[in-house]
């Protein structure tokens, strides 16, 4: 796929990307990278939270009962350490801790919530095509 450019349009205003396959560092990628944490079971239910307002740990907890409270500190502190959430100790006994969303996370959110969007307006329509291929392929 030597000198491949990949030009994806969109009939929207403004969404536009020429990519050039063949320059790209695999190993390095900007995109793989990112999508590689916000695309995480757990990491867009934290940040579809956190953008709404401020979080301590045991709120987050009860409000996914699903998740451990493992995968909820490691979650939290992948987001932290991309610096989409910051976390504050308050000095109280026992020690609270809360998150709150930053200003790069609050960035990523305006872009994720279109997508976020677009996968509950087009959830059915997923699951249907797949059942269709599901069936045709047995």
């Amino acid at each position: 796929m030597s000198g491949a450019v990949v030009n994806l349009k969109n009939k929207a205003a403004g969404i536009r990307r020429e990519v050039d396959l063949s320059s790209l560092d695999f190993n390095n990628c900007p995109v793989r990278d990112m999508m590689q944490q916000i695309g995480g079971k757990w990491s867009t239910l934290m940040l579809e939270a956190l953008s709404q307002r401020p979080y301590r740990f045991g709120e987050l907890r009860r409000m996914i009962p699903d998740i451990s409270q493992r995968m909820l500190t490691q979650t939290l502190r992948d987001l932290q350490r991309d610096g989409y959430i910051e976390r504050e100790v308050f000095p109280t006994k026992p020690p609270s801790v809360e998150y709150r969303m930053t200003d790069l996370g609050r960035s990523l959110y305006s872009t994720l919530a279109l997508l976020l969007n677009w996968a509950e307006a087009n959830h059915d329509a997923v699951r249907a095509a797949r059942l269709r291929f599901d069936s045709a392929n047995v």
